[in-house]
């Protein structure tokens, strides 16, 4: 949260180079299954489904987004497969990572969960960077390196100009922290056609291998 949001703004406007119909690849944690999420996730549902501004994310599809690899028709499937190798035995250097989610912050595009701490996680990105520096070079990483903010949504705007203080009072009442513990990394051909992002894992290396 900036500060200086205090409208919606449609989450769902084309970023450059998405279209309908074209996927992407990227590394998530994929975070649906975490015990203390789903049952946060869940209470905060009945509120963002009141506020009539935005989406809530269904329960299979949360996710902490980490570090994008390309457009699929742009990616072949040598340097993916490579890319996938490298990563895998990159995390094999890690452990299990225990973060807290929250207190919940509503901003212009949604409402989300931060992560603490960064360090632990931004580590891990750095690792899959290395790899995909290794496959393509250090200057053809894609994304910026210091612009990280680790974070697991719960909802997007579906709609721009909507007042965000009313759902900031309401998220208020519910500044909890939630655990979770994050043991393996997914590789997924993402895709926005149907108004939220889906996915199919490809490869889902462990921390720790």
């Amino acid at each position: 949260m900036t500060g200086i949001d205090e409208q919606t703004r449609n989450h769902w406007w084309w970023r450059p180079g998405w279209r309908k119909g074209r996927s992407f690849y990227t590394w998530h944690f994929l975070v649906g299954e975490q015990p203390a999420l789903h049952e946060f996730a869940a209470r905060l549902r009945p509120h963002l489904e009141e506020a009539g501004v935005f989406d809530p994310i269904p329960f299979e599809w949360l996710h902490m987004t980490l570090q994008g690899v390309g457009f699929t028709d742009e990616v072949s499937d040598e340097d993916l497969s490579v890319i996938s190798t490298a990563v895998a035995e990159h995390l094999a250097n890690f452990r299990p990572v225990s973060v807290d989610l929250g207190p919940v912050v509503a901003d212009a595009e949604g409402v989300h969960l931060p992560v603490r701490p960064v360090e632990a996680v931004a580590a891990i990105r750095r690792g899959i960077r290395e790899s995909i520096a290794g496959v393509w070079g250090k200057d053809h990483v894609p994304e910026a390196e210091n612009r990280f903010y680790p974070h697991v949504s719960l909802a997007y705007a579906n709609t721009s100009g909507s007042p965000l203080a009313p759902i900031r009072e309401t998220l208020s009442r519910h500044a909890e922290v939630v655990p979770a513990t994050l043991t393996r990394v997914s590789l997924i051909d993402l895709n926005r056609d149907e108004g939220m992002y889906q996915w199919k894992v490809l490869k889902a290396p462990p921390l720790g291998g």
